[in-house]
């Protein structure tokens, strides 16, 4: 396959495709615990979750744990433990450009929690390319080649807007988890992998005018799988094909795009358009109307 160039005529023409709006994306970050803790880079505030009346403000670089008490929520604070009087709280920075800590790593956005059934359900409501840039070095190593990480960018974004409340009855849209797509947070971010997503931002992949969710998986032993002998349901855009990843152990569910196969291709000159045209079939490369 000979090497091209996607023109800013193509982006420029590319079909606009309308989603529901939407300004951040829920990932569940825990859920079924007792306890957690959270902190702020800067000064925080901690509101209730309803009413959106601040509760407490948080100092910089102070973690707080908080625990399930009865119905509520409580808050430890200089030793001892106060009950913040609901069970659905939002921790924020109170000034732009601040990270959330909790699971031992640094989140952008907001940190949501909820006391659930008297257990806590973490959040994080996030802007959906922020996300995108805590998920492209978590699902693939930073040292790869950039067109590698571009294809992973919008398969990842494809992936998530195809799938937005897929996982609504806990109150979030995705695990951070290979269940859904692994995300790292702020935490997880390298200039190599946030140019990626920069780089094609919106774009998604779209089959007979819907976002697809496109799966991908680490390595499919030397061919991809049908999603058919996997899901028992034929997607019309997945198809068996050579992996482009023979001698690397299959580890996946092998359907859609190899990651291995991606970094092999774009050693050998593919770029990101190229390489997921072969890996999905009769798609096209769309903006998202809305930007989350």
């Amino acid at each position: 396959m000979k090497k091209y160039c996607i023109t800013l005529l193509i982006l420029i023409s590319a079909l606009f495709i309308n989603t529901a709006p939407c300004h951040a994306i829920k990932i569940g970050l825990e859920e079924n615990i007792k306890q957690t803790y959270v902190g702020t880079s800067k000064a925080g505030q901690i509101l209730d979750g309803r009413s959106k009346k601040p509760l407490y403000y948080t100092k910089a670089l102070v973690p707080y744990t908080i625990k399930a008490h009865n119905d509520t929520l409580v808050i430890k604070i200089n030793g001892k433990y106060y009950n913040l009087g609901t069970n659905f709280i939002i921790v924020q920075n109170k000034e732009p450009k601040g990270f959330l800590a909790t699971k031992k790593r640094w989140y952008r956005g907001d940190i949501v929690i909820y006391n659930y059934h008297r257990k806590l359900i973490v959040v994080n409501n996030v802007a959906l390319e922020e996300y995108l840039m805590g998920v492209v070095p978590a699902e693939m190593p930073p040292g790869w080649n950039v067109e590698a990480h571009k294809a992973q960018a919008i398969a990842a974004r494809s992936y998530a807007i195809a799938n937005l409340g897929k996982r609504k009855s806990m109150g979030y849209d995705l695990k951070d988890t290979p269940q859904d797509q692994t995300y790292g947070g702020a935490t997880a971010e390298t200039k190599r992998t946030t140019r990626a997503v920069l780089e094609t931002r919106g774009i998604v992949l779209t089959h007979d005018g819907k976002i697809i969710p496109a799966y991908y998986h680490a390595s499919s032993g030397g061919k991809t799988v049908g999603s058919g002998a996997v899901w028992a349901k034929d997607l019309p855009y997945i198809k068996s094909v050579p992996g482009y990843d023979d001698g690397i152990r299959k580890n996946g569910h092998g359907v859609g795009m190899s990651q291995h196969g991606a970094n092999n291709l774009a050693n050998k000159g593919y770029n990101a358009y190229q390489i997921l045209n072969y890996f999905y079939k009769n798609v096209k490369f769309s903006v998202t109307k809305n930007q989350y």
